[in-house]
């Protein structure tokens, strides 16, 4: 396999750090670290700046973990910073509802990523209707597309382009994708879509970005590829490592917990409640994620964790061996 980069348009970035970053930050970004991070974001040439709760629009919940600021201040605050960029949120229907996206309209986002599992595209037509009523760009997520062929996959972009989407996403929210896999599905969409532009979202489990990778390696890699559609890169070295260095907990990398949600298939944020409640059960988390991903676990369906943990720890008090479901 192999691409051929003298045919390849420069992408339109969408930078997620102030939604799907959250996850790492606890939820807890401040109206100050929102402004810094978007100035620089826009100061450094990105299309879009995403912001929301991690789980998207009306996320900040007992079950997904509350924001330490009100999402529609974040939004409203990004908005006032930026001068180039356009502020987006993401919304999962049945988490976020068309009251979240109403407001988050007035709140100042110009376009609305909305996100199904992958085969649950149909339950987005109203938010679709909605959001092109009120002027906005509208995005399409198929979530955890790991889990069905590109043909089924090109069938469900169909239906999110019918919609109205302007642009739909192959997103591998496990990170459990090989580079073929990926080339696979957005191959696909591209042959199957006439209006809608085709984007991809992943992450980085298996350390095989480019996907939700880094957005500074990102632009140095699309810069020597001749892809760079703007992007400033030392501007953005320089955001990464002296705005967004000091405020993150933790610097997200494929360590041990994060490879197996790769190597499970299961959703990514599954990992921090699969770890507490390990940790609460005495239950390794990897053979929870296992099981998870086992069973084809995905978002909305955050507690099977705490039943799947309690099972595996009942298995073993009977006398299960407890290896591990990956040992030879």
């Amino acid at each position: 396999m192999s691409w051929d980069l003298r045919a390849a348009k420069p992408p339109r970035v969408v930078d997620t750090t102030l939604r799907d970053g959250s996850h790492a930050h606890r939820h807890r970004y401040t109206v100050a670290e929102a402004r810094a991070i978007a100035r620089a974001l826009d100061e450094g040439g990105v299309y879009g700046i995403e912001v929301a709760h991690g789980d998207g629009l009306g996320g900040s919940s007992l079950q997904y973990g509350f924001s330490r600021t009100e999402e529609m201040e974040l939004i409203r605050a990004v908005r006032e910073e930026v001068k180039r960029a356009k502020v987006a949120a993401l919304l999962l229907p049945g988490i976020g509802t068309r009251k979240e996206l109403k407001e988050a309209v007035e709140a100042g986002i110009q376009m609305v990523r909305i996100a199904t599992q992958c085969t649950e595209a149909d339950i987005s037509e109203q938010h679709f209707g909605m959001a092109k009523e009120m002027g906005l760009e509208a995005v399409g997520f198929l979530m955890m597309a790991h889990m069905r062929p590109p043909g089924f996959l090109a069938e469900q972009a169909l239906l999110m382009e019918s919609y109205g989407a302007d642009v739909v996403y192959i997103v591998d929210s496990a990170g459990a994708m090989l580079p073929e896999d990926a080339y696979a599905r957005v191959k696909a969409l591209k042959e199957a879509l006439t209006r809608a532009q085709v984007g991809f979202h992943a992450h980085n489990n298996l350390g095989l970005a480019m996907g939700n990778a880094p957005l500074e390696v990102l632009a140095a890699v699309l810069d020597k590829a001749g892809l760079n559609p703007g992007l400033e890169v030392f501007k953005l070295l320089d955001a990464a490592e002296y705005v967004m260095g000091p405020i993150l907990h933790f610097q997200p990398y494929p360590d041990r917990d994060s490879v197996a949600i790769g190597y499970a298939g299961v959703y990514s944020t599954f990992l921090l409640h699969a770890k507490r409640i390990g940790k609460e059960l005495g239950v390794d988390p990897l053979e929870i994620l296992l099981e998870l991903g086992r069973r084809q676990a995905v978002a909305g369906q955050e507690d099977w964790i705490l039943r799947v943990a309690l099972e595996l720890k009942a298995e073993r008090a009977q006398g299960a061996s407890g290896q591990r479901p990956w040992a030879g």
